[in-house]
């Protein structure tokens, strides 16, 4: 829309310059965005030494990853913690770490996000702790008074999407209106939750499914503080008005853009009508954004670049819709760990556009556009009628629980897949333009990426054994005893938890405590009502292909009964819980006709050993994304010969190296799947040459 110069007073001797005029809606800039990087790994020492390094590099805000027994409550002593220690985050399994990790780091005056959900109130206690230990001249309602930032804490998208919850969902929600109504009369500038959408998207959704979703869950939440009882009629506006989001934001711009609209939009209907917000300001869709890292390629990985800053357009552009804090991944996420130099990179392009460019000194410039209001509406209509049909279920709790929202997000991932393996949806270096010249960015593979300290396993057990050691296990047990008791009784844990946490408890224990008196969940998985439109064309043909050759080898190895199937084992081994890439995989064996057995996440190398002899399959298939592959594989291998059953061939997939692919085919692995093997019907086929091979078929 164009818009018109103010102009010049009558009597105004000279006419200004082209350069002293002010278009209408032109001001002076805006602030920023708050600039964050997504990070941590290995240690808390190496941690907060790449927190430092950031801030100094202009960042304006920290955003935590934790690794996944931390997520998860486990010590780096359980079994399940084996391989995962300070792989995808930093390990923060006691007080101690947590002081490490914030070291010359002023909490006081820093804004931190925490990338944690089914452990979030324990982290928030360790982190206000570490808080009031920085200021021993302040009481600990003055230091609490200080602290900005947000935790996660969105666990309904762990059981549909990520992976880590612990919890049944009665309990969680619990846990997460506990932490709601502790922050908001005690640390009253601390997002307690961050509704998230973002792996909702990665994992399948659509614009309209993420967007109902996330409000589902928003509702879910708020209904349950309300029910609580722990936050006053005159509280809850402030407890609403605290809620805040994390969502994510695809290359397809425009459409993620008219989506933030949407959601700004919905949002204000939800705080007015359901809850009776008055206050405007209360009402506000505060968000942060990471950009989309799943659609990161492996193949052409320079082009993730322009994707990155496509998609931060699509967050920034509307000033009516603008996120309140940006995290961009790195351009070689889909090879492995970034260098500080990559995350580095991350940040400028966001600096670039904030001080460089003239953004941030216009009102909205999509105000009045006929084209981005019409497609805000029907994102509007069609999330509204979603959101019903979620409501009309009994609400998200329920919806997940009935596999409803998992199923569709497993359909909805299906049918993405198959129109990039059809060519129908096209990604510059993996179905088209696929030519290249050599890149120097990945000259060298193993270089290009940043390898996590091999020794973070063995010091994160030693900084576990040196803290038991100084503590005072009878105070640990008490405080314990205290946090079964208030878990049993209906109080709010965050007192006890905070107790336990100066106590000395550890991630562990407390989680532990909590899994003997709320049990634990495991989420449907959405796979076997799964339903894919049969593809058509050259895609539909290449499965029929599959399809005949997965007949085919079972009859031969069953002595031609036709109503034997070949059976494959998708397993899930350790606590890496981006189930995605195995749900897919599951869906396509099983329209190639195999008979797939997936039992979810979070199994042991032991466990899925024995489900393998159990359903005597021809084939297993791991996948992991944790990087603890080279700690993982070699277990199910070594257990696969103890049970006299390794001859079953084994494929892995995941995030893996070339060098740990060689190593993991040298050490008997049949083949190693990365993401630039995107096509699921090829490696289905790949699958079935496998067993051929190991049967002596071929």
């Amino acid at each position: 829309m164009s818009q018109t110069p103010a102009q010049p007073a009558e009597d105004a001797p000279v006419s200004p310059s082209v350069e002293e005029r002010v278009p209408a809606g032109q001001h002076e800039k805006d602030r920023p965005w708050v600039m964050r990087t997504y990070a941590g790994h290995s240690t808390a020492a190496a941690s907060n030494e790449l927190y430092r390094t950031n801030l100094e590099r202009g960042q304006t805000g920290l955003s935590v990853a934790f690794d996944l027994p931390t997520q998860t409550g486990y010590d780096p002593d359980s079994p399940l913690a084996r391989g995962e220690v300070g792989k995808v985050g930093v390990p923060v399994m006691h007080l101690g770490e947590m002081r490490r990790l914030f070291e010359e780091i002023p909490l006081t005056q820093m804004n931190t996000s925490m990338t944690i959900n089914a452990t979030a109130m324990w982290l928030l206690a360790l982190y206000q702790v570490v808080a009031e230990e920085q200021n021993p001249d302040l009481a600990p309602e003055e230091v609490a008074a200080q602290l900005a930032g947000t935790t996660q804490n969105d666990i309904i998208k762990e059981y549909l999407s990520r992976g880590t919850y612990v919890f049944p969902p009665e309990h969680s929600l619990r846990l997460i209106s506990d932490t709601i109504a502790y922050t908001v009369n005690q640390i009253p500038k601390w997002n307690p939750i961050n509704i998230c959408s973002y792996h909702l998207q990665e994992a399948g959704a659509t614009p309209v499914q993420e967007l109902a979703y996330a409000l589902s869950t928003a509702i879910a939440v708020l209904d349950a503080v309300k029910d609580s009882g722990q936050v006053t009629e005159e509280d809850f506006e402030k407890t609403v008005g605290r809620i805040s989001f994390f969502v994510n934001a695809g290359v397809r711009f425009v459409e993620e853009m008219c989506k933030m609209r949407a959601f700004v939009r919905l949002w204000d209907e939800i705080c007015r009508e359901r809850y009776g917000v008055q206050d405007p300001k209360m009402r506000r869709f505060r968000y942060g954004v990471q950009v989309n890292s799943l659609g990161l390629t492996e193949a052409q990985p320079e082009n993730n670049v322009q994707r990155i800053v496509l998609e931060m357009l699509g967050v920034t552009l509307s000033k009516d819709a603008r996120a309140r804090a940006v995290q961009l991944p790195a351009w070689n996420e889909a090879l492995g760990l970034p260098r500080p130099w990559d995350q580095q990179w991350s940040l400028r392009l966001q600096q670039v556009l904030a001080f460089e460019s003239d953004l941030l000194e216009y009102d909205d410039i999509f105000a009045g556009s006929t084209v981005v209001e019409a497609k805000v509406d029907q994102l509007c209509a069609d999330a509204t009628a979603e959101i019903d049909r979620v409501q009309a279920m009994g609400g998200a709790v329920a919806a997940v629980e009935s596999g409803y929202m998992k199923q569709a997000l497993v359909s909805s991932h299906a049918a993405r897949r198959a129109k990039i393996e059809s060519g129908e949806e096209k990604i510059v270096g993996v179905n088209c333009y696929e030519s290249s010249a050599e890149s120097p960015l990945t000259a060298d593979l193993d270089g290009a990426i940043q390898t996590a300290d091999p020794e973070a396993e063995r010091a994160a057990l030693d900084s576990l054994e040196a803290w038991k050691g100084r503590r005072d296990a009878a105070e640990v047990d008490e405080a314990l005893r205290r946090l079964a008791d208030d878990a049993k009784s209906g109080a709010n844990l965050m007192t006890a938890t905070l107790a336990a946490a100066r106590a000395g408890a550890t991630t562990g224990e407390w989680a532990g405590t909590l899994r003997e008196v709320f049990g634990e969940f495991r989420a449907p998985t959405g796979v076997s009502g799964a339903v894919v439109a049969e593809q058509a064309g050259e895609a539909g043909e290449a499965l029929a292909r599959v399809r005949e050759r997965v007949k085919q080898t079972a009859a031969e190895l069953s002595g031609n009964d036709e109503g034997s199937r070949l059976r494959l084992l998708v397993g899930k081994p350790g606590l890496d819980g981006h189930s995605n890439g195995a749900e897919q995989v599951a869906v396509r064996a099983r329209d190639a006709g195999f008979e797939v057995i997936y039992q979810g996440i979070r199994l042991t190398p032991d466990q899925i050993v024995s489900a393998a002899v159990a359903e005597d399959v021809h084939a297993i298939g791991l996948s992991i994304l944790s990087g603890s592959h080279m700690e993982l594989v070699p277990d199910v291998l070594d257990r696969l010969k103890q049970a006299g059953v390794d001859d079953i061939p084994v494929i892995v997939g995941g995030i893996i190296p070339g060098s740990d692919a060689r190593r993991l085919e040298e050490l008997g692995v049949a083949a190693v799947y990365t993401p630039k093997d995107f096509s699921l019907t090829e490696s289905t086929d790949g699958i079935v040459t496998q067993i051929r091979k190991a049967n002596g078929l071929d």
